[in-house]
């Protein structure tokens, strides 16, 4: 399987980027205020929701391989363009093509994978390569961390962008060594147009010809976008109930260490328990952690913060794999893409509410609406996935 070794290659040097943790001090060194930072993350979000959909439709037409290109090389120019930005409009333009490049992997990575596996009668280890993906993708994610906090203090902030920029080429050199694995449809009728509403109209005759799987879909939209408020917010939460900033990187380092286990143990998991019960679990333990951060303090919070990661590691390889399974090949990039679009949506949604309560009950109130969501899906989970295939 010589894609995935080098998918796995890839998803290493993609993610070790030593500029992202010193982002936000080196944007301000170059002039960004808090104010342009918000205006770019707006940019952002309206070009990931106008872009999602149409590249996974692209991705199934013209090929993933041609699509995990795009995505790397928007990589490599944003990294090019930020050594020397120092105007509104250069970080504007960078965050432009970081969606770009979000939207053109999305969907396309899992369909590539997937076909990958199918081609040589492996589908069925779809999820223990979609969690060692994901592993290596935390593990590259801290080497970045732990060393590019040491590198920038020793060589200045440009050193971090100049070491981004390389691991972004060498990502780049080996996506483009990736080969298109063969998948069914019509590969021979691609000089005609994109015929986008029929893959919109297939789109949701799949969702409809197959009711289990809009539990799962949604399982893992919400679950994905309750984490990212853990993710963003975890160093305020750290703050308020009194954990000194020099421990924030080894808090940093375990919360992503944490995911680790579920993510390399999903495949291991299901086979002993089933879709349903596992989904279900990691459902509910996410959003006790969730509203145990809101009202435990102390250790006993941290435990809640640490119980909703743990349990987030299992949840995205099964619900990618539940999905994977039961689409057809010619548009499995596209309804990657729905997913993907639809977890943009419910992190908007859910950010109005976790926005109104943090302003009044601090970000302990804001934890609470996302943790009691969560356990007002999971009602919607248990009832909706009865019968649920596994």
């Amino acid at each position: 399987m010589p894609n995935v070794r080098k998918l796995y290659a890839i998803r290493f040097f993609y993610n070790l980027i030593p500029a992202y943790v010193i982002e936000r001090l080196f944007w301000e060194e170059r002039g960004m205020t808090v104010e342009m930072v918000v205006y770019t993350e707006m940019i952002f979000a309206a070009a990931i929701v106008l872009l999602e959909v149409p590249t996974g439709m692209i991705a199934d037409r013209w090929g993933r391989k041609r699509m995990l290109i795009v995505s790397a090389v928007m990589g490599c120019c944003e990294f090019s363009i930020l050594l020397f930005a120092t105007e509104f409009w250069h970080f504007a333009a960078v965050v432009l093509l970081a969606a770009v490049g979000s939207s053109a992997s999305s969907g396309a990575e899992d369909a590539l994978l997937y076909d990958s596996l199918l081609s040589g009668g492996k589908e069925t280890l779809f999820e223990k390569i979609a969690g060692r993906l994901n592993a290596i993708d935390i593990v590259s994610t801290i080497v970045a961390a732990l060393c590019g906090s040491l590198l920038a203090g020793r060589f200045g902030f440009s050193f971090n962008y100049w070491l981004s920029l390389l691991s972004m080429l060498v990502a780049l050199a080996l996506t483009l060594s990736l080969k298109e694995p063969a998948r069914s449809g019509n590969p021979d009728d691609e000089t005609q147009p994109i015929p986008i509403r029929a893959y919109l109209s297939a789109s949701v005759r799949f969702f409809r010809r197959h009711p289990s799987v809009r539990p799962v879909v949604l399982t893992g939209m919400i679950a994905g976008a309750a984490i990212h408020f853990v993710d963003e917010f975890w160093q305020t939460y750290l703050d308020r109930i009194g954990i000194p900033v020099f421990y924030f990187g080894l808090f940093s380092a375990a919360i992503f260490l944490l995911r680790l286990p579920g993510n390399l143990l999903a495949y291991r998991l299901k086979a002993r328990f089933g879709y349903r019960s596992l989904l279900a679990g990691a459902t509910a333990a996410i959003a006790a952690g969730l509203v145990g951060l809101a009202f435990l303090k102390g250790w006993a919070g941290l435990a809640a913060l640490f119980l909703a990661c743990l349990a987030s590691g299992v949840l995205e390889p099964l619900a990618s794999g539940y999905l994977q399974h039961r689409i057809d090949s010619s548009m499995r990039a596209t309804i990657g893409s729905f997913q993907s679009l639809g977890e943009n949506v419910a992190l908007t949604l859910l950010g109005v509410g976790f926005g109104y309560f943090s302003s009044r009950l601090d970000i302990f109130g804001g934890f609470g609406f996302i943790g009691f969501a969560g356990l007002a899906f999971l009602l919607y989970f248990v009832y909706a996935s009865r019968g649920m295939a596994e």
